[in-house]
């Protein structure tokens, strides 16, 4: 079965940080982007951040440049998104897809995770 799993969510006060984990099971990811979307209670899905299979790119969303960075390790079939400096309108449901292209754009996407919650508050 292919299945993407997120993991790393959590509770965080503002200023904090959390490192969110991708895990490909059932297919690897060596031929995929990763992106990372998010969304917020009553708000539309976001793209945050991508990088390439390849991982030489990446791309952001501004709202999160210079405080999130996204890297992956195909030998662990893992995706990474590293979230400091973090901000209450940082709450959301945090998904990882896999496509093609890093493009976040979630209509592009072949393959969901189901999310995992991040939670900025004091």
């Amino acid at each position: 079965q292919l299945q993407l799993v997120e993991s790393g969510g959590g509770l965080v006060q503002p200023g904090g940080s959390l490192r969110l984990s991708c895990a490909a099971s059932g297919f690897t990811l060596d031929y995929y982007a990763i992106n990372w979307f998010r969304q917020a209670p009553g708000k539309e899905r976001e793209g945050v951040s991508c990088i390439s299979s390849t991982g030489r790119s990446t791309n952001s969303a501004n709202s999160v440049k210079g405080r999130f960075t996204i890297s992956r390790d195909n030998a662990k079939n893992t995706v990474y998104l590293q979230m400091n400096s973090l901000k209450p309108e940082d709450t959301g449901v945090y998904y990882c897809a896999a496509a093609r292209l890093c493009t976040l754009n979630g209509n592009t996407m072949n393959y969901w995770g189901e999310g995992t919650l991040v939670t900025v508050s004091s």
